[in-house]
């Protein structure tokens, strides 16, 4: 029989060698630059996903004050879903620690600082009690 004209094996391990043992990439940091961002906007055409980050300083949205944009990220979207993949991973592992993230703020807010628009401040842990 020739190559050509072998029947496919029954067990897809069979068709394909295992990969040899994955290494880790080597990376080089000395160009790696750091910046904050609490807000995301995702567009994207058809072969990419467009990522642009910025940092939003305003506590309710508004029209005359824009929303600063410094970052843009342009993956493709085999990139795009293995950082989905990672970030799942890394939100999962956060979250079975520390419990889970609630990203609607109106169920994060403590009640009282809604009602009564109060400031919050850090505790010092040096207040004077009952006086």
């Amino acid at each position: 029989m020739s190559p050509e004209s072998k029947p496919a094996a029954s067990n897809p391990s069979e068709a394909t060698p295992a990969p040899a043992h994955l290494q880790p990439f080597a990376v080089d940091t000395s160009q790696l630059s750091t910046v904050y961002a609490n807000f995301c906007r995702v567009t994207g055409t058809p072969e990419e996903l467009v990522l642009d980050f910025g940092l939003n300083t305003q506590m309710s949205p508004n029209p005359g004050e824009p929303i600063k944009l410094t970052h843009r990220l342009v993956l493709n979207f085999y990139t795009a879903k293995r950082l989905l993949g990672a970030l799942s991973m890394a939100l999962h592992q956060h979250e079975g620690v520390y419990g889970a993230l609630e990203i609607d703020v109106q169920k994060r807010a403590r009640p009282a600082a809604l009602r009564h628009s109060i400031p919050l401040q850090p505790s010092t842990g040096l207040e004077r009690s009952g006086n």
